[in-house]
């Protein structure tokens, strides 16, 4: 299930940025830093990214920070309270897919898992945010998975090596997939000795290949059978 919202509030600082700049803002990670606080990334496009420094610090932003910039895009980072549209969404039980904000029209789409009533999440996120517009209410469909249990323990017996099992693994078992993360790909490799460029290579490799697997595998299933498999 996917739920779609518009946001227009200028209180909201991705929303702001985007107007008083007008240009294009989306969120690209979010990582929780504890005591109530959450870092968040934003790519930037059509503005130098610098300017929305200013604008961080009286929207109440903690501690901005530059990360890449060029004259007219970049990457910049936000350290939020909880009470942000994303985290809300996510404490709510709901994965923020989209968070983007252009030219003072703010998006947000998360994905709501089966065991959890969309009602209740709508309703919880309205009251919190009420000049929010709830949208959109759509049935996701799932890729249908090209291999069972059994399939799936030989495709990664088969394609991964055994360091890329592990560093899979790890980052699974440490919040890595999580939303928002319990842990940076740099904490991962420090428990596993290694160096994050180290890390990197292999989670990419072990992502890839499985991706692969599980695309290509599924689309030669699809076209055989013309059917779906609905969440």
């Amino acid at each position: 299930m996917e739920l779609e919202f518009e946001m227009s509030d200028s209180e909201l600082l991705f929303v702001a940025a985007s107007d008083a700049e007008q240009c294009l803002i989306e969120l690209e990670e979010m990582i929780p830093r504890g005591e109530g606080q959450y870092a968040e990334f934003f790519s930037v496009a059509d503005t130098d990214p610098a300017d929305l420094l200013d604008l961080a610090d009286d929207h109440g932003a903690v501690e901005p920070h530059l990360i890449e910039a060029s004259e007219d895009d970049g990457l910049v980072e936000f350290s939020v309270s909880a009470d942000c549209p994303a985290v809300s969404l996510a404490e709510s039980g709901a994965l923020p897919r989209v968070v983007r904000a252009e030219t003072g029209d703010g998006r947000i789409v998360a994905e709501l898992p089966p065991r959890h009533a969309p009602a209740e999440v709508v309703e919880s996120f309205l009251d919190e945010y009420p000049s929010a517009e709830f949208v959109a209410k759509r049935e996701k469909e799932s890729v249908t998975t090209p291999f069972g249990s059994e399939g799936f323990e030989q495709l990664l017996r088969e394609h991964l090596t055994d360091r890329q099992r592990e560093v899979l693994r790890a980052a699974y078992e440490a919040g890595y997939y999580d939303w928002p993360r319990d842990c940076t790909g740099e904490e991962v490799a420090r428990e596993l000795d290694i160096t994050s460029a180290t890390f990197s290579q292999h989670i990419h490799a072990a992502e890839r290949k499985l991706l692969a697997a599980l695309f290509e595998g599924s689309r030669t299933e699809s076209n055989s059978t013309g059917m779906q498999e609905s969440w």
